[in-house]
């Protein structure tokens, strides 16, 4: 993270007790302590012109727009709509959303990052997966958040060096 500094990224302080019941409660599960870790560290980032992503093409969103977020693919993709040339790994509930799926970050145009408390029983809770909104992959990129990030942050290392 030290890798464009604090300023750069435009990192929000970590969320509240409150926040954490709000989501919660509106996206009826429970936080992986991972998560929890990470956002009560840092509650996401407040995007605007000039702001690094967070890690990729990424920016990592604060609580309150997960919420938005989240509710917004409730509203947009029914769960039992599959699309018929979706892949799957084992580890991911073949379904085209999920609303168990927390949608932790987004690159701006319609995906998102998304953090599984659902995964089948190969799978882990908080497994890391993306959300394309018009590509069929449902796979896992990471066992966990941190290991996304450290598999990010490797990726600029090795662009850098």
């Amino acid at each position: 993270l030290e890798v464009h500094g604090r300023e750069a990224l435009n990192l929000q302080p970590g969320a509240t007790a409150e926040e954490f019941q709000l989501i919660e409660t509106t996206l009826g599960i429970t936080l992986p302590d991972e998560m929890k870790s990470f956002y009560r560290i840092f509650n996401g980032q407040d995007w605007s012109p000039g702001v690094q992503p967070f890690v990729r093409n990424l920016t990592l969103s604060p609580i309150s727009e997960i919420i938005e977020n989240w509710k917004f693919l409730q509203e947009e993709f029914d769960p039992d709509d599959l699309l018929p040339d979706i892949e799957y790994g084992e580890e991911v509930k073949p379904t085209l959303w999920n609303k168990k799926w927390i949608p932790i970050a987004e690159n701006g145009g319609g995906d998102y990052l998304c953090v599984d408390t659902d995964p089948t029983e190969k799978g882990v809770v908080g497994q890391v997966l993306y959300f394309w909104h018009d590509w069929g992959d449902r796979t896992i990129d990471a066992k966990s958040l941190f290991e996304f990030i450290e598999t990010c942050l490797n990726e600029e290392s090795d662009a850098d060096s």
